[in-house]
């Protein structure tokens, strides 16, 4: 549906903007949707006519769809075929909700079907169409449900005895203050009231003693509009089922509860009916002079109603108190009504709720907890109504904090008028209010937080301590609190200084606890705590006491440390005052170099600092600062002190490396010395003293006025061990410096391990047996021999190549591992201690590799095709389909060989299919490749894996790359065939050409396969003359459409034609030719005529006309109705018609063949005449109550051409809202009837209807002369 935006609203945007213009409109129809659905659940719950109803929404909603064109407002503004699609659509929905249109169900789908066909126009109701339509969408007045030509029914009733009775239901009535009236009910049994009369008697009585009595007259009326109002006010108040709080508690007082607001009516049968009495001030009512009644009199009086009293109640801080303030409060409840009064009241404590009850109030009543007996009040009822007001004491204990509510839940009267509480005539003002709350505080306690006398806050000199105050328990209700704290300045300090003071402080909202900044030593005091209501308490520690604590100092005393080659280095005793633990700095400056700072951490008060450089110099040492637990980076004017430092001789080995045991190993592989590196420190030049330990005896060297700190040493080897080689020790034994100061050095000594046999390396093998040959991705394992410690480092390289390998082995006979082919050749060895030697003999090893097996055309294949550079494929010459062919392979490789190979077929869009991959094995080099020739089309051979015995496909699965693959192929033609796309009669009329007639229809196309042009041989035979013509035609194509101009069909009957033969360009035999689709019928005809079974001129709707068809099916037959023209496809015959509308009805044309060798037809013409119609009471449901004496007079209406014959019967009568019909009692037919009105008489109970009638013409229901005919709308 398209939306236009074109246009401009009839109403100004500046009058109304445009989504308020779319949300008035779609309320409209939302207002609209809701009356038209409170009109559907009226009229499915009646049985009234409700055509009516149909055609006022019809004609509503069609004026809202103009009426919202005629305003274009946007996004609401649709083209007329979508204003005409819309409005279709909402008469559709309204005839199917009221009636207008009805679903017929295939309940009447099984009649007999003889082959006829129906040809009318639809407006009138057909009893035949029950047969031929299910599951159609028809008229309402066309269904059994609502016959448009039988309407109407008149029934007749014998009106029973009337009764009514006064307050059916016993109920109590009270008025309230609020209310104005209360409503009592009357029950009317088999009776319209047109009058009723009351008396209504005062309570109280007057002056004089007597009782005051009024006599009210109601008319019906007025009784009507009274029962409405009372109906309209349910609605609006009717309240939803809520479950009470106090469900779970069940009592003998819960039973007496009442629904007021139940509406009785709902328990009604059909013959009752309920009225109300609107009743507006107290008094006993009787009901007089309503046929005969029941219950003669209803007392009404005031409501009762309860509230509380409380002089304080809306002030804040009277229902907000601290706990221990007040035991307990005095409610006061105020009551009213007629004695004596029974209250129901709860309270809740903290969630926990309890309900009380207290009986016989009346105004001797002293308290809630002393009932009364209330024996004498109920007798005093009934000579008195005199209403009490009662003030009742209630005492409320508060023993624990929390929330406490009070509430007043209902009251009952003397009468028996239950008023709950809150309901109308309680009021809502402050003084009369139906619950109670207080809420009792817990009071607050509060302390300091992290502080006391004993545990005192540290205050550091020059900035604040931060106090904090914790609330033990508070309530958030009471919040903001007020602390009151004083401050007392320590009694040493000098007067004057610090003075005392006192301030309050004040907690933020939502917070509970406090803190505050102090800037001076002293004891700080919580002196009072109050809240917004509550006064609270100070829990200790209440006294927070703050101490200052002074910087930190040191007292430091310098020593010198003095050995045989003079100073060599300082000490310092230091004594430290604050705060354990202390850090304290100090500086180190050499002769001229930068000072460094350095620091020690002491954990006592006391400590010792030694320090003693390792180079000899100038030194000054500084202390320059200190830390504490409080206080960082505090400046010391601590000592300084000047010294030249001389440090000790000493003397460790270098640049060794460990081996076991944390011992430094060298190696020596050649030469009688060994070097061995030493660092000296201390001041030079040096004597050093060196220990050589051998496996026999041990050698001391001396190594004077050595003058560097780093110095080589030259050890001989020890002859023992020079020679065949092994183990000694070299060890530090002393050192002396400039100074004549020897010291003892104690360092690890250092192993030698001497070594006189050099590891060798080779390969393994003869010559013949370093040869290896190995695979595509295969390795190849080089054996090696070596001599020697583990592990060996070789170098190696491929001959041919400057990149040299190397590889780290552990095993004396292990291998290297190479994958590509070349002579690989050892270069050095090298052991874990020595270098070694490589063998010349054996430093070589050949890899080579095996070739991969290949597969090619042999020469004379190579021959009969062409090799296309492209795609590098060899086309062979083309072949027919289905001859055999082959071509031969040279393989190259060690036998036997695996091929898998690829079979692949042109798809005719540019790529190929595979259609097959099979593997062909052979144990020759020469080998047979069979080709496919089945399938016609452009065949492709590739020949994807080749394998071996030395690369079987098992164990190299992956295919070869496509520019190796052997690719061939071949062009197979397929065989020249022809047939018939289908074997569809084709009809022609006497004397046409064999030419095609529809250039759409697929009849008599031919599909040939092959390579076009074809030469195609057809003959042509006349069944009935024996004639066969052989024609030849050539076609372009590879489709053709039989087209013969130069053959004509001179004789009538079927003609066959058949494909003989079937030639194409490629020369290839023609394949067999299917029997079933080589051949074709045509039908020659002459032309088609219709005749009619009767000769009959004057019809009815719905008269069925049978007519026998002349030719050869499908007939087009042409007709009018009421000049208007049709037309209707036939399939069978003989047919039937119905005749569905009035008037007109000629046959003007009957073509068959497919609307060929068309006939003109003059002489069928027929008038048909409308079916009569009758009504009983002008077509309506007419209920009538007659008493016993009377006549009912039943008017019968009647439509049609004069004289009448109609049928009616007389049933049982039947309910107004719905049921099934009566029983029939009797049955009468009424004959010559020429007016078309007709009444009877009569005084019997019953329903009248007709069953049929006839006039002049027709007859309604029609009899049916062909009960099995098929009928179907035109």
């Amino acid at each position: 549906m398209s939306v236009k935006s074109e246009g401009k609203s009839l109403i100004p945007e500046s009058y109304l903007d445009y989504p308020s213009q779319r949300l008035y409109i779609l309320s409209l129809w939302l207002l609209c949707q809701t009356v038209k659905f409170t009109d559907f659940i009226w009229y499915i719950s009646s049985s009234t006519d409700s055509l009516s109803t149909c055609g006022k929404w019809l004609l509503l909603d069609t004026l809202f769809v103009v009426a919202l064109a005629f305003l274009r407002i946007p996004r609401l503004t649709y083209t007329k075929p979508s204003l005409g699609l819309i409005i279709v659509g909402f008469s559709l929905v309204d005839s199917l909700l009221f009636g207008g249109i009805s679903l017929n169900g295939p309940g009447r789908l099984f009649g007999s079907s003889h082959g006829h066909e129906q040809l009318a126009a639809p407006p009138s109701y057909l009893r035949i169409l029950e047969y031929v339509a299910p599951l159609s969408l028809l008229p309402a007045s066309w269904t059994g449900a609502r016959d448009a030509h039988l309407l109407g029914q008149h029934t007749v009733r014998m009106s029973p005895i009337s009764t009514a009775k006064f307050n059916p239901q016993s109920s109590t009535f009270c008025l309230s203050q609020d209310s104005k009236f209360v409503w009592i009910p009357v029950l009317l049994n088999n009776t319209e009231v047109s009058a009723l009369r009351y008396t209504h008697t005062h309570l109280l009585p007057t002056s004089g003693g007597d009782l005051k009595v009024d006599h009210v007259d109601v008319s019906g009326r007025e009784l009507k509009t009274i029962t409405k109002a009372h109906q309209d006010l349910l609605q609006k108040t009717r309240p939803s089922v809520t479950p009470r709080p106090d469900d779970d508690e069940y009592d003998e007082y819960d039973d007496d509860d009442t629904d007021e607001a139940a509406d009785p009516r709902s328990n009604l049968q059909t013959t009752q009916a309920m009225v109300y009495l609107r009743i507006s001030k107290p008094g006993i009512i009787n009901l007089e002079h309503v046929l005969r009644y029941l219950q003669h009199s209803v007392t009404v009086v005031p409501c009762p109603r309860v509230t509380f009293v409380d002089e304080d109640k809306g002030k804040e801080e009277s229902d907000i108190q601290c706990a221990g303030q007040r035991t307990g409060r005095e409610l006061k409840i105020s009551a009213f009504g007629v004695p004596p009064l029974s209250l129901r009241w709860w309270k809740s404590v903290n969630g926990n709720r309890e309900s009380f009850l207290v009986e016989g109030i009346n105004e001797d009543h002293n308290g809630p907890g002393q009932p009364q007996e209330s024996s004498s009040a109920v007798v005093a009822i009934g000579k008195n109504f005199e209403l009490q007001a009662l003030t009742i004491p209630l005492n409320v204990p508060f023993p624990t904090p929390g929330t406490y509510h009070y509430g007043l839940e209902e009251i009952v009267d003397g009468v028996g008028n239950v008023v709950r509480a809150g309901a109308e005539g309680f009021g809502s003002s402050a003084e009369h209010s139906t619950t109670r709350s207080f809420r009792i505080l817990t009071k607050p306690s509060v302390s300091f937080a992290h502080c006391s006398l004993e545990r005192p806050t540290s205050l550091l000199i020059g900035s604040e301590a931060n106090i904090g105050i914790r609330a033990a328990e508070a309530d958030s209700l009471d919040g903001p609190w007020e602390v009151a704290v004083s401050y007392a300045p320590p009694t040493d300090e000098p007067s004057g200084k610090l003075r005392p003071w006192s301030k309050v402080l004040k907690t933020q909202v939502d917070k509970k606890d406090l803190s505050f900044a102090a800037g001076a030593p002293g004891q700080y005091t919580i002196n009072s705590l109050r809240g917004k209501y509550c006064t609270g308490t100070v829990l200790s520690p209440s006294v927070c006491k703050v101490v200052e604590r002074p910087r930190p100092s040191a007292e430091i005393e310098w020593k010198r440390i003095h050995e045989c080659s003079g100073d060599t280095g300082v000490s310092a005793s230091l004594i430290l005052r604050g705060t354990p633990p202390f850090q304290v700095f100090y500086r180190v400056q050499r002769d001229d170099e930068p000072p460094r700072e350095y620091s020690k951490t002491f954990s006592h008060s006391r400590g010792e600092l030694s320090v003693q450089p390792e180079r000899s110099g100038h030194y000054i040492f500084t202390f320059v600062r200190m830390n504490d637990a409080n206080y960082r980076r505090v400046d010391l004017q601590g000592p300084t002190i000047e010294q030249i430092i001389h440090p000790l001789a000493s003397a460790d080995f270098a640049d060794s490396s460990p081996g076991n045991r944390g011992r430094t190993v060298i190696s020596s592989c050649s030469g009688s010395t060994i070097d061995v590196d030493v660092n000296l420190r201390g001041t030079g030049p040096w004597n050093l003293e060196v220990q050589v330990i051998g496996p026999q005896d041990s050698d001391t060297l001396h190594f004077n006025s050595i003058e560097t700190q780093k110095k080589k040493l030259s050890i001989p080897i020890p002859p023992s061990i020079a020679q065949d080689g092994g183990n000694f020790e070299v060890n530090l034994v002393s050192v002396e410096d400039a100074y004549k100061c020897k010291r003892t050095i104690s360092v690890p000594a250092v192993t030698v391990n001497v070594r006189r046999s050099k590891p060798t390396a080779r390969f393994y093998g003869s010559p013949e047996e370093r040869i290896v040959s190995i695979t595509e991705n295969e390795h190849a394992s080089l054996p090696l021999r070596l001599t020697g410690d583990g592990p060996w480092h070789i170098r190696y390289k491929e001959r041919g190549t400057n990149k040299v390998s190397t590889a780290r082995l552990f095993d004396p006979n292990d291998a290297i591992q190479v994958d590509r082919t070349g002579v690989y050749e050892l270069l050095e060895v090298k052991d874990a201690q020595c270098p070694g030697t490589v063998d010349k003999e054996q430093r070589t090893f050949t890899v080579k590799m095996i070739a991969k097996p290949e597969a090619s055309l042999t020469a004379e294949s190579q021959a009969n095709s062409d090799f296309v550079a492209m795609n590098r494929s060899y086309v062979l010459k083309s072949v027919c389909e289905g001859v055999s062919e082959h071509v031969d392979l040279d393989l190259r490789g060690r036998p036997p060989f695996q091929i898998v190979y690829n079979i692949a077929q042109a798809n005719g869009q540019g790529g190929t299919r595979i259609i097959d991959q099979p593997t062909m094995n052979s144990i020759q080099p020469r080998t047979r490749f069979q080709l496919h020739t089945s399938t016609p089309g452009r065949m492709f051979y590739e020949v994807k894996q080749l394998g071996d015995s030395t690369y079987p496909l098992e164990k190299n699965p992956d295919a070869a790359p496509r520019w190796d693959r052997l690719l061939f192929e071949q062009q197979v033609f397929r065989r020249p065939s022809a047939h018939f796309k289908n074997r569809n009669r084709m009809s022609y009329c006497l004397n046409d050409n064999f030419v095609p007639l529809e250039v759409s229809s697929s009849d008599g196309m031919v599909v040939l396969e092959g390579n076009p042009p074809f030469t195609l041989t057809l003959s042509i035979k006349n069944v009935i003359a024996s004639n066969v013509q052989v024609l030849a035609v050539q076609v372009p194509a590879n489709v053709w459409k039989v087209d013969l101009p130069t053959y004509t069909f001179h004789s009538i009957g079927p003609h066959r034609i058949t494909i003989d033969s079937v030639t194409d360009s490629s020369n290839c035999a023609q394949s067999i030719l299917d029997p079933l689709l080589s051949s074709i019928w045509v039908d020659v005809a002459e032309t088609a005529a219709i005749i009619p079974f009767d000769h009959k001129t004057d019809l009815c709707v719905g008269e069925v006309s049978q007519f026998q068809l002349e030719g050869i099916p499908p007939w087009t037959v042409g007709y009018k109705v009421n000049g208007k023209t049709y037309t209707k496809e036939v399939k069978t015959s003989p047919f039937s018609l119905v005749q569905q509308t009035a008037g007109d009805f000629a046959v003007n044309s009957i073509a068959h063949q497919q609307q060929m060798c068309k006939a003109s037809v003059t002489d069928l013409k027929f008038t048909v005449h409308p079916l009569p119609s009758a009504q009983v009471g002008h077509g309506k449901k007419i209920y009538q109550d007659i008493h016993e004496g009377d006549q009912a007079e039943i008017v019968f209406t009647l439509v049609g051409e004069p004289p009448f014959t109609f049928t009616y019967q007389r049933s049982e009568p039947t309910p107004k809202k719905g049921g099934k019909p009566g029983r029939v009692l009797e049955t009468h037919t009424v004959s010559r009837v020429a007016s078309h009105e007709y009444s009877i008489f009569s005084a019997l109970e019953g329903t009248w209807t007709i069953t049929s009638i006839s006039d002049k013409y027709c007859r309604y229901p029609p009899v049916q002369q062909e009960l099995g005919a098929e009928k179907q709308k035109r």
